[in-house]
């Protein structure tokens, strides 16, 4: 299959700009993976369509303010840094602008100290990394992370020209390990208040960690998608989550991943443990999901409106179908559902 089989046209208005007021308030498209039908719902009525017994696996990765506006040490140039991963200590893999002028050995200021003028945080470059990342080392006094929220922004995809007045409504309800670059925003839509609601109805809760990296912010290059290498991101599940996910499969209970971070955190499991009861598990996964895979572990998907010709729109395509999803995708614009990021959601049943 090529790329450009996964195109749609997407007028820009679409684009959400904004969180809504009230994180339930967005609307859902629920489609019906064997049919390919549609139905156009509220978030909130996603309830009707789990039971109890089925079991929400949540992404409680936690998007650092990973965006840093500096100077370049020798000419006073400005330069942007985006962390993308820790690689160990205080050693990162980052994307850097402008790229061009940003070699090895360059060193690069953010932040100043009131009393000195001595930089608050010192990068140097070390290496240079994957599709025009840069491995850095950073310098400072202090504590790293407290530092990184004096300095940093919110690293919010491109396609979002608007200001985030407040920084909280990227993060999910339940995000807790630090370390993405991006948020996993099909669960933006939750509420502390609706998943007690999930929860007393029997739905249950399984937390896992996938940290988003490189991938998200990279195109596909490449035509024929068998071609296409993804980005390696960080990923843990617990023995209490392995046990949970165990046993919601052998009481014939539905897994349901929030997000395509948390589906492509399964089937890593999955394939790990080779569709078998699952332990717990951590390390580096760089899966591809695209139609013609077999999933293991995933039986339902809520997920948000992905861009054209994305990996996300494949992964999508591989568990309801192709045709069905772009079908599903043209009866969003034609309603002018919100796309990306801030966008409604898709609960793919």
């Amino acid at each position: 299959m090529n790329v450009s089989d996964f195109d749609f046209e997407l007028p820009e208005r679409l684009i959400a700009q904004t969180p809504l007021a009230d994180r339930t308030s967005s609307r859902l498209i629920v489609l019906h993976k064997n049919t390919g039908e549609t139905e156009h719902r509220s978030f909130t009525d996603m309830k009707q369509y789990l039971k109890a017994g089925d079991t929400l696996v949540l992404n409680d990765t936690r998007v650092l303010p990973a965006r840093l506006y500096g100077v370049k040490a020798d000419t006073g140039a400005k330069v942007e840094l985006l962390l993308l991963k820790r690689l160990e200590g205080d050693a990162w893999e980052v994307l850097v602008r402008p790229g061009k002028k940003i070699r090895v050995g360059s060193v690069l200021n953010f932040g100043s100290d009131e009393a000195t003028g001595e930089p608050l945080l010192t990068a140097v470059v070390e290496a240079e990394g994957d599709m025009g990342a840069r491995h850095i080392r950073f310098r400072y006094k202090g504590i790293f992370n407290e530092l990184l929220d004096k300095l940093g922004t919110m690293p919010l995809p491109p396609y979002i020209k608007e200001r985030l007045e407040d920084r909280e409504r990227y993060q999910t309800v339940y995000a807790k390990h630090e370390g993405s670059a991006a948020a996993p925003t099909a669960g933006l839509h939750f509420t502390e208040a609706f998943l007690q609601e999930l929860e007393e109805a029997g739905v249950r809760l399984c937390r896992i960690t996938l940290h988003v990296g490189l991938g998200t912010f990279r195109p596909v290059s490449v035509e024929n998608i068998d071609e296409n290498e993804m980005h390696s991101e960080w990923y843990s599940v617990s023995a209490e989550s392995a046990e949970l996910l165990n046993r919601t499969k052998a009481e014939g209970g539905r897994i349901v991943a929030v997000g395509t971070t948390s589906a492509r955190t399964l089937e890593t499991i999955g394939q790990r443990f080779e569709g078998g009861p699952v332990s717990e598990s951590s390390g580096w996964t760089d899966i591809f999901i695209y139609p013609g895979y077999d999933f293991r572990m995933v039986d339902a998907l809520l997920t948000n409106f992905h861009l054209p010709k994305s990996t996300l729109v494949m992964l999508v395509s591989a568990l309801a179908g192709r045709e069905a999803v772009l079908n599903a995708y043209r009866e969003a614009v034609e309603r002018e559902y919100r796309f990306f990021s801030f966008g409604d959601a898709m609960f793919i049943v």
